[in-house]
C-alpha cells in the first residue's frame, strides 16, 4: 500500500547521504593538509622559542582563532534570527490579514447554509444596524489591533 511512498522517501535519503558524502570526502584533504600545517606551526614555534613557550603559543593561538571563530558564528546566529523574526512577523500579519478579510464572508456563508439562515441573518443584520456606533467602534477596535 505505501510501498511507492517508501520507495521514494528511501531514494530520497539515499542521495541526501550521498551527496553530503561527496562534500565530505572533498574537505577530508584539506583537514589532513591543516593538520600538517599545524604540526609544522608548532615545530618552527618549538625550535625558535624551545618547548615550553612554543607550546604555549600554539595554544594561546589556536585558543585566539577558537575565540574569533566563536564570535564570527554568534553574530551570524544573531542575523539570522532578527531576519527570522521579521520574517514571522511580517507572516504573522499578512495571516491576520487573511483571517480579517476572509472570516466575516465565511461566517456569513455559513449562516446562510443552515436551515433559516437567511432569517437568522437578517435578523443579525438589524441588530448590527440598531447599534452601528457600537459595531463602528468595535470594527475600529479591531483594527488597531
Amino acid at each position: 500500500m505505501f510501498q511507492g511512498l517508501i520507495n521514494s522517501a528511501k531514494t530520497a535519503v539515499s542521495s541526501l547521504v550521498i551527496k553530503y558524502v561527496a562534500r565530505a570526502s572533498v574537505a577530508v584533504p584539506f583537514v589532513i593538509a591543516l593538520g600538517f600545517a599545524l604540526a609544522a606551526i608548532a615545530a618552527m614555534l618549538v625550535d625558535r622559542f624551545g618547548h615550553i613557550a612554543g607550546y604555549w603559543l600554539m595554544a594561546g593561538g589556536l585558543a585566539a582563532s577558537g575565540a574569533v571563530a566563536a564570535i564570527l558564528v554568534s553574530a551570524r546566529e544573531q542575523k539570522e534570527e532578527v531576519a527570522d523574526q521579521k520574517a514571522e512577523a511580517t507572516d504573522t500579519s499578512n495571516v491576520a490579514t487573511q483571517v480579517a478579510t476572509q472570516a466575516p464572508l465565511a461566517v456569513l456563508g455559513g449562516l446562510l447554509t443552515l436551515p433559516g439562515g437567511a432569517t437568522t441573518a437578517f435578523k443579525v443584520a438589524q441588530l448590527l444596524g440598531r447599534n452601528y456606533p457600537l459595531v463602528l467602534l468595535m470594527a475600529l477596535i479591531g483594527v488597531l489591533f
